[in-house]
């Protein structure tokens, strides 16, 4: 059962549940965009800082931002949406956004917390059983994979775990329900195998009964073809920490309140339960990508391996290698790794391997915070430190798009924002030994601390960095001299050979055969063992790539290469209706718009390009009766485009873009979708938030919720350019 969309009064505002007072809290940040949220208790600091318009605006307070005047043209519209926008960001110069959707987060930040003894603040409990109560399916009481999922055990099992050591009593009626939607599943046994780690970790199910996650393979020669080296950057550095827990079979002391969860989450009496013949058990509403074969075997004889024929150096050797690896990625990252997941999981291995008071462990703890949001609906974690670099790179492109840029107004936006993009700018390369590529002169997705870059990333923070130092009255602060590493790394990161030549993947080149996918042992994730092509990151270098090539003649001729390479694999991954498949966002109507831009940067419209012509065709027959365009997450799922239930304005302002891009020749395709942007804008210029955005791994959905912002003021102002500001209306 899908989860319908989420109703005002929130259902934690309808009883007598506690919450923290919303006027206290404040969003602290940094240079390079850190994101903490601290709940102030001292009212005369809340004298001195009174909350930002942002603050505000997350927490569903009046902003006080007054009503604008009403856009009677598509130009005067865009600018309201900008004037609201503007008021968003941050003294920092950047936008911040809570990067919610994931479901399956918290049981991370909750077990590490329980496992390492170190305590959860107060105020964190009461919003933490806010979000879990008002993000429950109002049908069933149970949590799916992500926000708008379904009920999963993944999900129900994990967050039902969550607000019990939250606090929740098992006779409020939200833990009755999850309880009993659990129970109709089977009970936490059905959990994939994430789930049934971190329970194994919390003491809430057996070791035995995890499929084999062994840390031995990274002590194997790292040229072997399924070296865990040439995963996807995500997988290796979620089960480098996960075979460290579990070949140590680390867990939390059982005290009373998890042998009351051991009664609750299971149904039959705990004791009873042969945990090992529960290793293949997923439930069928969870499950996303089923054990092969090939992997069942594997399984197996790793069990054999660890059980009766591992010597114990092998064993040291491989624990050495691990710790070791997570030690790196600690300093790479300063301690905020990759991901949430492993951020919770290296903290874990730390303090065992170092104790509570050590320097390392200490510096985890600190590091908690940055995943933690607080938003209208309760205190969630995030899906990174944020979405800080790619927001702003997003935002600022759009300002120079509509010609903004040179407004007064919005002049010491623009400088903010690329001071931001300055302090975000990667100055040093990974730790050697770190199996990482190259980062010097690159930005991240969304701080530098993170010390990730990613290809679309890097591309996108070039070109808003070209755009904006185009401008009048804008000193140039990233010189071409800090830009030229930037282009070294993403010539670097562009696949030849056997491996889709031409593409970009995200964070490194294609390492893995796609052939290791048939170990995938998540089972609810499809494509996470090796990097993959994508059509957006490779749009994306493109674009930034012809940017740079009207710029300046550093490499001339291997970024031309790189560029019309890039251009021969986007035509290859057209399906042959002319859509192109979303991976990083949702999902036709959004790598359709990437895709045409790349390919309008090349001359290629819809008069000369039988390719832009099929794009610009697969978008008319999808638009709506009330002019815009509706796609669900679905179609991330089932990779085939599927209607959403109601038009959205992201979906509708990507589809716009792509055919103004293209030079569409029915221009009312598109004025009808402007209109339908118009229609929804507010009276302070903003838009209402409406589905969920993103998606990661085609199961997994996640918000992306400044898209409803600058996606739509672009495609406002774009068409007034392009065609008309005359009134719509």
């Amino acid at each position: 059962m899908s989860r319908p969309a989420l109703t005002r009064p929130l259902r934690s505002d309808r009883g007598d549940m506690p919450r923290t007072d919303p006027e206290r809290w404040r969003l602290n940040t940094d240079k390079v965009g850190r994101l903490n949220w601290i709940y102030v208790r001292d009212d005369d600091e809340l004298r001195r800082r009174p909350q930002t318009p942002y603050e505000k605006y997350v927490l569903g307070l009046e902003t006080g931002l007054p009503a604008l005047s009403k856009a009677e043209t598509p130009y005067d519209a865009s600018l309201n949406g900008l004037r609201f926008l503007k008021e968003l960001q941050l003294d920092e110069g950047l936008w911040a956004c809570r990067y919610g959707g994931p479901m399956f987060l918290l049981i991370g930040i909750v077990g590490a917390h329980y496992v390492t003894k170190t305590p959860i603040p107060e105020e964190w409990k009461i919003e933490i059983i806010r979000y879990l109560t008002n993000t429950a399916h109002p049908v069933d009481g149970g949590w799916g994979l992500h926000s708008e999922d379904k009920s999963t055990v993944f999900g129900t099992a994990c967050n039902y775990v969550v607000i019990r050591l939250m606090g929740m009593p098992p006779e409020h009626p939200v833990a009755v329900a999850a309880r009993e939607t659990l129970h109709k599943f089977g009970g936490a046994v059905g959990c994939p195998q994430w789930g049934k780690v971190f329970l194994s970790l919390l003491n809430l199910y057996e070791w035995d009964g995890v499929n084999p996650i062994p840390p031995d393979m990274w002590a194997l020669p790292d040229w072997l073809p399924f070296h865990p080296s040439k995963w996807w950057i995500h997988c290796r550095q979620v089960y480098l920490p996960m075979g460290y827990l579990y070949s140590e079979k680390v867990k939390a002391p059982l005290d009373p309140l998890l042998e009351s969860l051991r009664s609750e989450i299971y149904t039959v009496p705990y004791d009873t339960i042969d945990f090992s013949k529960h290793r293949n058990d997923i439930s069928e509403i969870d499950i996303y990508y089923p054990h092969t074969t090939i992997l069942n075997v594997v399984n197996s004889a790793m069990v054999l391996w660890e059980k009766f024929i591992r010597p114990d150096w092998v064993k040291q050797k491989a624990r050495d290698t691990v710790v070791d690896l997570i030690r790196k990625e600690n300093q790479n990252t300063d301690f905020l790794c990759v991901g949430p997941i492993n951020n919770v999981l290296n903290a874990i291995v730390i303090y065992c391997e170092e104790g509570p008071n050590s320097k390392n462990f200490l510096r985890h703890k600190e590091r908690f915070a940055d995943f933690m949001y607080i938003s209208e609906e309760g205190m969630l974690m995030t899906g990174t430190n944020g979405v800080q670099c790619w927001d702003t790179s997003h935002t600022l492109q759009t300002i120079c798009t509509i010609g903004a840029g040179d407004l007064p107004e919005f002049r010491e936006t623009v400088k903010k924002g690329l001071k931001f993009l300055d302090n975000s700018q990667f100055t040093e390369n990974c730790i050697p030994g770190s199996f990482r590529d190259g980062r010097l002169g690159c930005w991240p997705f969304s701080t530098k601390d993170q010390g990730y870059t990613v290809s679309d990333c890097t591309a996108e923070a070039l070109k808003a960095v070209l755009m904006v130092q185009k401008l009048p009255n804008v000193d140039t602060l990233v010189s071409d001299e800090r830009i030229y590493p930037a282009i070294d790394v993403l010539l670097s990161l562009q696949n030849r050979g056997n491996f889709s030549p031409g593409s970009f993947a995200s964070y490194e080149k294609i390492r893995g055969t796609p052939l290791l996918e048939l170990v995938n042992p998540a089972e609810v994730f499809g494509n996470i063992m090796v990097e993959y092509p994508y059509v957006e990151c490779s749009d994306s270098v493109v674009i930034g790539l012809s940017y740079f090539r009207d710029h300046s003649s550093y490499r001339r001729n291997e970024v031309v290469r790189a560029i019309d390479d890039a251009i021969s694999y986007i035509k290859s991954e057209q399906d042959s209706n002319g859509g192109w498949y979303g991976s990083w966002g949702i999902c036709f109507t959004y790598a359709a718009m990437f895709a045409i831009e790349a390919l309008s940067y090349q001359g290629e419209v819809y008069a000369n390009s039988e390719v832009v012509r099929k794009g610009c065709h697969f978008l008319a027959k999808r638009q709506e009766a009330d002019g815009g365009w509706g796609e669900s997450y679905r179609s991330c799922e089932t990779l085939t485009y599927v209607p959403h239930e109601q038009t959205q304005v992201v979906n509708t302002a990507w589809a716009c873009l792509a055919l103004m891009l293209a030079e569409y020749p029915d221009i009312e395709v598109i004025r009808r979708g402007i209109r339908l942007i118009m229609s929804r804008q507010q009276p302070n210029g903003e838009w209402k938030q409406e589905g969920i955005e993103g998606v990661f791994n085609r199961s997994c959905m996640i918000e992306y919720p400044n898209y409803k912002f600058y996606f739509p003021i672009k495609a406002l102002g774009l068409f007034a350019k392009k065609y008309s500001n005359t009134p719509l209306f």
